[in-house]
């Protein structure tokens, strides 16, 4: 099969439900069997360690992506194999999506939420024209979605742009997500604004 790559932004919360750490772990391995590299924000804590745990127990490839700073407050997962230490968290974020089939995004903090936010802004614009997928573990992530169906609801975005993400419940639901989400190009800064 082919090695495809996907980004996966998650949180390095030590202290939120175990679930979320289990669901972390299980998506690294289903993504490690179906031959997909991960990218991931190189962190050694949280949800972070539990995926490249999860894809190493596979056997997969991860690759960590980390700002300079962070190094120096050694959160750093020291046992991957692949870390890239970049200059800033705009480098890192750039770094993390460049050439990437899909973006997922588990359950997380401000930093998650602000990872998703972006990669949706980007796809809006035909800057990253991959799959989105939301994990939506103990459906955390029903608040977000109802905000963003709000957004189109409200003619802050158009309806076309309810097709740029797919919503999962379960790891295993994620690589055939990713198959499956509908093909997304530059035509759509067409519709970008709504005029």
């Amino acid at each position: 099969m082919e090695n495809r790559k996907v980004c996966v932004y998650c949180g390095s919360s030590r202290q939120c439900d175990p679930v979320y750490l289990k669901a972390a772990e299980q998506l690294g391995r289903v993504l490690a069997r179906n031959s997909f590299t991960v990218v991931y924000g190189g962190g050694a804590a949280g949800s972070m360690k539990h995926l490249a745990d999860g894809v190493m127990a596979e056997g997969g490839r991860v690759v960590g992506i980390i700002p300079e700073f962070m190094v120096e407050l050694e959160w750093v997962n020291p046992q991957i194999p692949e870390t890239i230490v970049v200059r800033d968290m705009h480098e890192r974020k750039r770094r993390m999506i460049e050439g990437v089939d899909a973006v997922i995004a588990l359950p997380g903090g401000s930093g998650t939420l602000e990872e998703l936010m972006e990669a949706i802004t980007w796809k809006r614009l035909g800057l990253y024209l991959g799959a989105i997928i939301i994990l939506n573990t103990q459906s955390f992530y029903q608040p977000l979605i109802r905000l963003l169906d709000q957004c189109i609801g409200e003619r802050f975005m158009d309806s076309r742009h309810a097709g740029m993400w797919s919503v999962v419940g379960e790891p295993e639901d994620v690589p055939q997500a990713i198959s499956a989400a509908a093909p997304w190009s530059e035509d759509c800064r067409n519709f970008a604004a709504l005029r």
